[in-house]
């Protein structure tokens, strides 16, 4: 049985891992980001009724898809944030797709129902940064300090709850059609990338997006 490494043999070791960890992270920033779904993400983009949010002389459409309470999608809106603001550019198609329980779908309705009062990326943004548990004090909460009504929410959501859950079905659909098996989710034009990014990978996602449009 071999013995414990010797000094010699640990700094040697510490090398090997700080250096294939440096050469890994040359890789990811250096490599092609980002895998063409062809003409299915025109469709997707093209939004059908989703919430959007961004400038109207945005170059770029990109689509978002989340679950308010997926720990990837909530690292990842930062990194998305700072990456859109620093573009100006572009605009957000949100694609709500609920995947972790009846209190993502609940969120998820509650944020779609906002859309009509003008709030949705308000709420959008309350929901992925707010540690708190997801029920409907929460959300009553949430919606009110964006600027939302949450009796008029609730009363349109009792009204068009079909509709809406129609529309997350529909997110799904998209989702699997170009080959989501999770969120988090983000079309750039026709480049999907699936999995939390960072700032500096968003921008080279944008970037090979508008090369290849």
């Amino acid at each position: 049985m071999p013995g414990p490494l010797n000094r010699r043999q640990l700094a040697g070791l510490g090398a090997v891992v700080v250096g294939g960890w440096a050469v890994g992270q040359v890789l990811r920033h250096t490599a092609p980001i980002g895998r063409d779904v062809g003409p299915t993400a025109d469709l997707i983009l093209a939004g059908n009724g989703s919430p959007e949010d961004g400038p109207a002389d945005a170059t770029l459409r990109l689509a978002v898809f989340t679950d308010y309470r997926c720990p990837a999608c909530r690292h990842g809106f930062p990194a998305l944030e700072e990456a859109v603001q620093r573009d100006g550019k572009v605009q957000i198609i949100y694609k709500d797709w609920p995947i972790f329980g009846p209190p993502s779908e609940r969120a998820a309705s509650v944020a779609l129902a906002c859309a009509e009062q003008g709030v949705y990326p308000a709420v959008h943004r309350a929901l992925m940064t707010d540690s708190r548990t997801i029920d409907d004090d929460m959300l009553r909460d949430v919606v009110m300090r964006a600027g939302g009504d949450w009796l008029r929410t609730t009363t349109w959501l009792a009204a068009h709850a079909d509709a809406v859950a129609a529309r997350l079905r529909a997110n799904g659909q998209e989702a699997y059609s170009i080959g989501l098996a999770g969120t988090p989710g983000y079309l750039a034009g026709r480049m999907l990338v699936m999995g939390a990014i960072d700032t500096s990978d968003f921008e080279r996602l944008f970037a090979r997006a508008r090369e290849e449009s």
